[in-house]
């Protein structure tokens, strides 16, 4: 079994700066879980860890059935993949990746056998006689990929792998490294910054926010279900809309107004609002729940507004339009059979069914 186990985790710098503030996560046996956050939210403090390279201040880790906490990093059976590949210069690919097995002392045969079966695996049986200098980036990533399963750990750990690739090599690696863990069935815990990664490769996503966890669920759950403000904003791209503004009742129906906008609030939303009748609330509209008035048929419930046209920009699948609504700016991802003229004013449709509801000063979300 190789299932990753964090009690209440904390990492304390300089007795007073805490990077980690009591995390708590399982990785499941063969699971693929992906910490994601912004810059200093603590994922690869929390990664590092796991593998022993920082110290843990409180809490505890188990990898398997064994406790952790005090085991050196060789011996945990964790393979750690850099974001700077980490390759030895001076080394020839076949001696990169055989080189931990050397020091397990592992019989020659078997290393040859595993650099053999592994280079297959990637692709790279042709570079093994190449040095790092004289491979790509993508090449370099996946000596590094390699050097890590030849040792057939328990656990791969992923420090934002890709950051240094550009966009094109990302996505082709992206979906390497998918398919090699449907390959090798192993645990992989994934760091990245990247939401886009994030929502693609895991089979679990831990959103993180200055040292705390703020959500974990799949992918799908947490694009369509976040817990708070900051995981539907961090989810997404273009990310979401956010609008303040205030419920107010006209006659029967209840209503979400501000300074340009006034949306129908659905029948099966009112009872979980019904406490911010006449009170401040905060509502997230995604761009892709923004349509189109005459190709608006996939709106479950649609609400018509009309928005002035300030930035179209043309994707070819799709146009991506910066519209105005009194003093505030937001997003629309509309579908690309007819252009959006800047400068005018068009009618445009929100499914008001997506829309979520937040409350203004806890940041939860109500619906």
């Amino acid at each position: 079994m190789a299932k990753v186990l964090l009690e209440n985790i904390t990492k304390i710098y300089d007795n007073s700066v805490e990077a980690v503030k009591d995390v708590n996560l399982t990785a499941e046996d063969k699971e693929f879980v992906v910490l994601v956050g912004p810059s200093g939210c603590g994922k690869t403090t929390t990664l590092r860890m796991i593998a022993g390279l920082e110290e843990i201040t409180k809490g505890k880790i188990y990898i398997g059935d064994r406790l952790v906490n005090n085991v050196l990093p060789k011996d945990r059976d964790i393979a750690m993949v850099f974001q700077n590949y980490a390759l030895y210069p001076h080394m020839s690919v076949y001696q990169n990746m055989a080189f931990g097995l050397k020091l397990r002392k592992t019989p020659k045969e078997e290393i040859y056998k595993r650099v053999k079966t592994t280079a297959e695996l990637l692709g790279i049986q042709e570079l093994l006689n190449r040095k790092p200098k004289q491979l790509s980036g993508g090449q370099r990533q996946r000596v590094a990929l390699g050097r890590s399963i030849v040792r057939k750990p328990k656990v791969f750990l992923f420090d934002e792998p890709l950051s240094n690739l550009d966009a094109k090599l990302r996505v082709q690696m992206r979906a390497e490294i998918i398919k090699l863990h449907k390959k090798l069935k192993t645990t992989i815990i994934y760091v990245t910054h990247d939401q886009v990664e994030a929502m693609t490769m895991g089979n679990k996503i831990v959103v993180m926010k200055d040292g705390m966890v703020q959500q974990i669920n799949s992918p799908i759950n947490i694009y369509n279900h976040p817990g708070n403000k900051f995981v539907a904003g961090f989810i997404g791209s273009p990310a979401i809309n956010f609008f303040e503004g205030k419920l107010r009742r006209d006659n029967t129906k209840l209503y979400f107004e501000n300074e340009g906008l006034s949306l129908p609030i659905p029948n099966e939303f009112e009872k979980p609002l019904q406490d911010y009748e006449n009170n401040e609330i905060t509502i997230g509209i995604r761009p892709e729940d923004i349509y189109h008035k005459l190709y608006s048929a996939n709106a479950e419930i649609p609400a018509e507004i009309k928005a002035l046209v300030e930035v179209v920009e043309p994707l070819g699948s799709e146009y991506v339009v910066s519209f105005l609504i009194g003093k505030k700016n937001f997003i629309a991802r509309l579908e690309p059979k007819e252009e959006p003229k800047m400068g005018n004013k068009m009618d445009i449709i929100i499914d008001m069914k997506k829309v979520h509801f937040f409350d203004p000063k806890t940041e939860i979300t109500l619906v």
